[in-house]
């Protein structure tokens, strides 16, 4: 049988959900999807800092991973000792189809990984035209706290949160994930703030701060799943249905 190990999150999820979990000899501590099967997969370590030599020595036939969420040097270090990895970062619902028609492919998974990607498709096609017929809406998406982080239109976060009519208002800055003061964040004038479940878990006390500093109205603020807008896969279709609520005001704040 063929082995398996993913690096990350996402990646570990979409190869359960491609029915090819029993490959999977390896996965992150922060591979936490789906709960009742990942946690039978032994862990390498995390994300940034990989157990290398573990893998290695394990001699998988295939390591996913993610430019962004892993480092190139480990990458590398796989690559030199003859491990086969097939790493992806895609920014936009289209990249995500077609990652998962390359892993799945990888994983002898064709068939699934093509009702995945069509359905990625489909949806993201179904969004955007409705979307032609609604006013833009102008946001700011935080994913830090101290400092204040945001992203700008070069993130999957962004892209996805475009489909219904999103218009980032710090989509245009150099940086991805470029840190702002609290008066840049209520000089822009956002018609929401949306604060992230993660990397950095807000919460009710923050949107308070944040309303009070910013002079920003508090029901400007709102919580949103991190994991639905982020994380590129298989979560990618309900990710798409989630942010056409979001940006249609379809959640508390």
């Amino acid at each position: 049988m063929m082995k398996v190990i993913s690096l990350c999150p996402s990646l570990t999820e979409l190869v359960f959900d491609l029915g090819r979990g029993d490959t999977l000899i390896g996965r992150t501590k922060f591979c936490v999807h789906p709960h009742d099967r990942v946690r039978d997969v032994p862990s390498m370590g995390g994300t940034k800092n990989p157990r290398v030599e573990r893998i290695i020595a394990l001699q998988p036939d295939l390591v996913l991973m993610n430019e962004e969420e892993n480092r190139l040097e480990d990458a590398e270090s796989l690559r030199e000792a003859g491990v086969r990895c097939l790493t992806s970062l895609p920014r936009t619902t289209s990249d995500t189809a077609d990652m998962v028609r390359e892993i799945a492919s990888a994983l002898d998974a064709g068939t699934e990984g093509e009702r995945i990607a069509h359905d990625i498709e489909t949806r993201a096609e179904r969004v955007a035209v409705a979307a032609r017929d609604r006013n833009p809406v102008r946001y700011a998406y935080l994913i830090w706290h101290q400092p204040l982080m945001t992203l700008n239109d070069d993130t999957f976060v962004s892209a996805m949160l475009a489909l219904p009519g999103g218009v980032n208002v710090f989509g245009q800055l150099r940086d991805r994930y470029p840190a702002i003061s609290e008066a840049q964040l209520g000089n822009a004038e956002p018609d929401m703030v949306l604060l992230s479940s993660e990397p950095f878990p807000f919460a009710e006390r923050h949107a308070e701060e944040l309303a009070n500093s910013t002079g920003l109205p508090r029901e400007t603020f709102r919580f949103v799943d991190g994991e639905l807008l982020s994380w590129h896969g298989s979560r990618t279709p309900a990710g798409i249905d989630y942010a056409e609520r979001v940006i249609g005001g379809d959640l508390r704040g």
